[in-house]
C-alpha cells in the first residue's frame, strides 16, 4: 500500500517536472541548464523530462486536461520563466499545486492507477485524511 507522499514523489511530481520543463523550454525558450537549476534536478533530468522519457506519460495528460491544475501550472511556469529562479513564491505555488491534487482527491485516481487492490476501508480512512487538510490526524 502506497502512502499518498510516495505517490507524490515517485510519480506526481515527476509529472509536474516534466510539464514545467516542456513548456518553459518550448513556450519561454529557456535552456535545459537554466530550467535544471529552477527546478533543482540535474541537466540530464531535463532532458528527458523534455524528450518525455520521464515523467508518467498518461499521467501528464491527466493533470493537464484538469482545468485548475493546468491553470495552476501556468502560473508556476510563469512565475519561474520571469524570475529565471526558484523562490519563495515559486515554491509556494509548486505546494500549493501539489496540496490541491491532494485535497482534490486527484492523488487518489493516481494512486488506483498504481495499484488495483487497495483495500476500501483503508482508501476511505485515506481519503478522510486527505479532505482534512495538511498537520491534521485522527
Amino acid at each position: 500500500m502506497l502512502l499518498p507522499a510516495e505517490i507524490e514523489s515517485k510519480t506526481l511530481i515527476p509529472a509536474l517536472r516534466a510539464i514545467l520543463a516542456k513548456k518553459l523550454a518550448e513556450e519561454h525558450d529557456i535552456r535545459e541548464d537554466e530550467i535544471s537549476k529552477m527546478l533543482g534536478v540535474t541537466q540530464a533530468a531535463i532532458s528527458n523530462y523534455i524528450r518525455g522519457t520521464r515523467g508518467d506519460p498518461s499521467l501528464i495528460a491527466k493533470l493537464l486536461s484538469e482545468k485548475q491544475v493546468a491553470q495552476l501550472i501556468d502560473e508556476l511556469c510563469e512565475n519561474l520563466a520571469s524570475d529565471l529562479a526558484y523562490t519563495p513564491s515559486s515554491l509556494s505555488k509548486f505546494i500549493g499545486l501539489c496540496n490541491y491534487i491532494k485535497s482534490s482527491l486527484l492523488i487518489c485516481e493516481i494512486h488506483h492507477n498504481l495499484e488495483s487492490n487497495i483495500d476500501e476501508q483503508v482508501c476511505k480512512e485515506c481519503e478522510n485524511m486527505l479532505l482534512k487538510g495538511p498537520g491534521s490526524v485522527y
